[in-house]
């Protein structure tokens, strides 16, 4: 009976086709209680009831505390709620303070209540799988994962371990492990690769044995995702293949790619089977069912995307029609029940090409509005539903992406997370039927996120200044929480995170980050910003000292993992936005002196402020170069004899994201990050260098080359990329120095 009512509820909302072959149970959540909260576990019991929304009730009980659900994804809702409102704890990126309940658990009193206002809430981009989780372990998505399904997230991509099943495809139809090879791209760059941007590899072929230990490691996440009640968006065929399949089958429908980012041939242009041609539904029925038999019939919902900054082979109505009617034939002759879940990126990047008119044909070549689920991929910044008329009908999620690469830089407009999405559910003809995340990286700014995730669960806008004081009291989960560390954060989602200036809609990159020269740096706008929104005097600063503030008076703060995580952070920001400063003096020093000792004099100021602020990151765990690098090199431990090697591929692969991002600096600094030993050993030698030369230009006479700059750059950051970590002077595993201490002394020296 309750499966029956669980499915007509699902039925209510199109998602039928979500459901397993399995019956749902709750012993996924019962787990979650003994891992997350082991003293209290035995206090909470869980039941599905009937019902047409996913909702929760959590009540008292005569054993503690009882929450009834429609759905097992909010079972973990609830539990969560009573977690977070009358338990004071929560669970966060940094780590899960969860056990953290008083000794005595709360009465609920009057029962806790709550419905999610959309069927779907999402989470990931398809980029996160490399500039965040690239070299995760289990240990690691075990947190992540725990921390989606408590704050309600039902409809996770499980992109992991993709070439895995990839490969066996491609043998099936002939291509040989060269061939295969030769297409394949590094750990650190294979959602490029999934979705046609580039091709091969540099740095090394992709070694079968991480193919192999990220095939296991998916196997574990799909297994988690479904315990916890959801539906993992699962892998398919593309369309993207290895050039010798023209080869093979010199009468297929086989077409190459456009240039990406200015990548050389070999590595782009990469070759693409038509999907209205008969082999690609022979690749897509292989894939699907070789991935049915590794994991079972957990999902009917497929990711695919095809034109990711990649633009179709033509603009024809009827072709554009035919791409996605094939693709989509493809997975239900693969899967009668299948969804195709798409990202909406390619409707705003390219929207030259992407014209309401060729949309609609697109969109169009799936039938039904139900078969097709769109990610509007950037919706509080640069929504697409609404000049495309909700997707002309087509299921759609409003999602909130705020992160390009992993930029750490503070940003955020709370007020529209609020009121966004349900102007969006409410306008008229709305096919909207999510909320998600899909930030590139996740890197800092966490209050932007959870706010969202909360609004999903809410049909009024929530307050803000309410919570955000209810977000610093668990968050920080000390008795007697200084006033102090409430204000700073009311100060900070007063200005910063309450961002409307149109230029800066993103998580901003501080310019440090980015390959020195004289111009270009400052005020940037689009959504790589470094144009700062707000003044770092009246925000910034006093926020950090009122955080310092709490710290003394509380003493117990200073042992709370998120409160010094967020010490640090701010005080990162201070630096990142003083540099900017000191940046403008040296250029004008330049601009305005022949002598050279006041242009070193200027450039010894910003090097001075980067040893700071590398001395301040490296006193917090979660700042660290070093983790990147050690959990990069760790999938190689005690493999074969081969594993220094292995592990050296790996680094290579690690450091050369974050930094050239491409073997002659294609996309140079996209991924840049504010890390302890990158700013130290990379960032601090680029600008000594830089100082080094605009200093010699006076010297000398010479003219200012940009040309010869940019080479100098690329150079330090290729010998950069080839490093070993531990290997140079300086170079340490884990922190080093006292937060508090390091921290005064930023303040005092920079305010």
């Amino acid at each position: 009976m309750v499966l029956r009512h669980v499915l007509l509820a699902l039925l209510s909302f199109g998602l039928v086709v979500t459901v397993s072959d399995a019956k749902p149970n709750l012993d996924g959540i019962y787990a979650l209680a003994k891992r997350r909260v082991p003293t209290h576990a035995h206090a909470f019991s869980f039941s599905l009831a009937d019902g047409d929304t996913d909702s929760f009730v959590v009540s008292d009980a005569p054993a503690g505390i009882h929450v009834e659900c429609t759905t097992v994804s909010a079972c973990a809702r609830g539990f969560y709620t009573y977690l977070t409102t009358h338990g004071g704890t929560d669970i966060w990126w940094t780590g899960s303070r969860l056990a953290h309940l008083p000794a005595h658990l709360p009465k609920v009193g009057t029962p806790l209540q709550a419905s999610a206002i959309v069927p779907y809430r999402y989470h990931f981009n398809t980029v996160t799988f490399d500039y965040t989780t690239a070299f995760w372990d289990f240990d690691q998505w075990e947190l992540e994962l725990d921390w989606l399904a408590l704050r309600g997230v039902n409809l996770p991509l499980a992109w992991v371990g993709y070439e895995y099943i990839l490969i066996e495809t491609f043998r099936e139809v002939g291509l040989t492990d060269t061939d295969i090879a030769t297409f394949l791209s590094g750990p650190a760059f294979q959602a490029w690769n999934r979705f046609g941007n580039i091709q091969g590899s540099w740095g090394g072929d992709l070694p079968t044995t991480w193919v192999n230990d990220q095939f296991a490691l998916q196997k574990r996440i799909i297994g988690r995702m479904t315990e916890l009640g959801m539906t993992p968006v699962l892998p398919s065929f593309t369309g993207f293949v290895p050039r010798a399949l023209a080869t093979l089958y010199p009468n297929a429908s086989i077409v190459n790619g456009s240039q990406w980012e200015g990548f050389p041939e070999s590595l782009t242009n990469v070759t693409f089977l038509n999907p209205f041609d008969p082999l690609f539904t022979t690749l897509q029925t292989t894939f699907i069912s070789k991935q049915r038999e590794a994991h079972g019939n957990v999902s009917h919902i497929y990711t695919l995307d095809q034109y990711n900054e990649n633009n179709p082979f033509s603009g024809d109505l009827a072709y554009l029609a035919n791409v996605t009617a094939g693709t989509f034939a493809s997975l239900r002759a693969a899967d009668p029940d299948a969804v195709w879940l798409m990202q909406g990126w390619l409707f705003f990047s390219s929207s030259a090409f992407w014209t309401n008119e060729r949309i609609e044909a697109y969109l169009g070549g799936v039938p039904g509005n139900d078969s097709l689920i769109i990610l509007d991929l950037y919706s509080e910044a640069q929504p697409q539903w609404n000049r495309t008329s909700s997707y002309f009908g087509k299921q759609w999620v409003w999602c909130e992406l705020h992160n390009y690469g992993g930029n750490m830089g503070f940003e955020g407009n709370l007020d529209e997370l609020t009121h966004g999405p349900l102007t969006a559910l409410h306008s008229p003809g709305s096919s909207m039927k999510g909320v998600g995340l899909t930030p590139e990286g996740q890197e800092g700014n966490e209050i932007v996120y959870d706010l969202l995730l909360d609004q999903a669960w809410s049909s009024t806008p929530l307050n803000i200044a309410a919570y955000v004081d209810g977000w610093v009291a668990r968050r920080y989960n000390v008795k007697s929480l200084p006033r102090a560390a409430v204000d700073a954060w009311q100060l900070l989602s007063a200005t910063v995170y309450s961002n409307t200036d149109p230029g800066s809609q993103a998580a901003i990159k501080s310019i440090y980050e980015l390959a020195p020269a004289l111009t270009g740096l400052t005020n940037r706008t689009g959504h790589h910003p470094t144009r700062v929104p707000y003044d770092t005097n009246t925000t910034i600063l006093p926020a950090l000292k009122a955080l310092l503030k709490a710290g003394e008076q509380q003493p117990l703060l200073k042992l709370n993992p998120e409160f010094a995580f967020d010490v640090v952070d701010v005080a990162r920001q201070l630096l990142s936005n003083r540099f900017i400063d000191y940046y403008d003096v040296l250029v004008a020093a330049y601009n305005s002196t022949s002598n050279p000792s006041v242009v070193s004099a200027a450039g010894h100021t910003l090097l001075d402020l980067l040893a700071d602020l590398d001395a301040l990151l490296a006193t917090n765990d979660h700042f660290l170069l070093s983790n990147w690098i050690r959990d990069a090199r760790s999938w190689a431990d005690g493999k074969d004899k081969n594993s220094e090697a292995y592990a050296a591929y790996l680094e290579y692969n690690a450091r050369n994201q974050i930094t050239l991002w491409g073997p002659d600096g294609e996309i140079n600094d996209y991924a840049s990050k504010a890390w302890a030993g990158l700013v130290g050993t990379y960032y601090r030698p680029r600008w000594a260098a830089f100082v080094e030369y605009l200093a010699d230009t006076k010297q000398t006479g010479a003219a200012y080359n940009a040309t010869t700059v940019s080479a100098q750059m690329i150079a330090l950051g290729k010998a950069w990329s080839n490093g070993t970590w531990g290997t140079g002077q300086g170079e340490t595993w884990g922190t080093a120095g006292n937060t508090w201490d390091v921290v005064r002394k930023v303040v005092e020296k920079w305010a």
